[in-house]
């Protein structure tokens, strides 16, 4: 009986259970890094929940895709939100300091200053949500 089938398929989840371990450990180690830097950031927190967006002027996903999903949870949490977009090229030293690796990213802030979550790339506005909701449920 021939066994190669079985030997790949292992060999394939095992690589994709490692890339993905390796991207929750490397968002923990984000989030670990950034938690004193929200006193740097170009816009004073408010006290309510933050999402911090990093961007550039040419990103294609971050204008069709990011900045509607960010609009619609604005207009869904009103002023119960702020969101403070950051261009990554002109403040490249701070996107630096919060370990942006790639545009779009955001970070999900809770009321207090707290990084919470990150996310690398285009993220939907019920996600974000839902990143919101389980801070301020606790």
């Amino acid at each position: 009986m021939n066994l190669d089938w079985v030997y790949r398929t292992g060999l394939v989840i095992g690589i994709v259970l490692s890339g993905l371990a390796f991207y929750k450990i490397m968002n923990q180690v984000i989030l670990g890094r950034v938690a004193k830097s929200t006193g740097q950031l170009p816009t004073a927190l408010s006290g309510k929940p933050a999402i911090l967006y990093f961007t550039t002027p040419d990103c294609v996903p971050c204008k069709t895709v990011q900045r509607p999903a960010l609009r619609k949870l604005q207009e869904t949490l009103g002023d119960g939100l702020q969101v403070i977009e950051v261009d990554a090229s002109q403040r490249p030293e701070l996107a630096k300091q919060w370990g942006v690796l790639s545009v779009p990213t955001t970070f999900v802030i809770d009321p207090r200053g707290k990084a919470r979550y990150v996310n690398h790339g285009v993220t939907r506005a019920e996600q974000l949500l839902e990143q919101i909701q389980k801070f301020e449920r606790k």
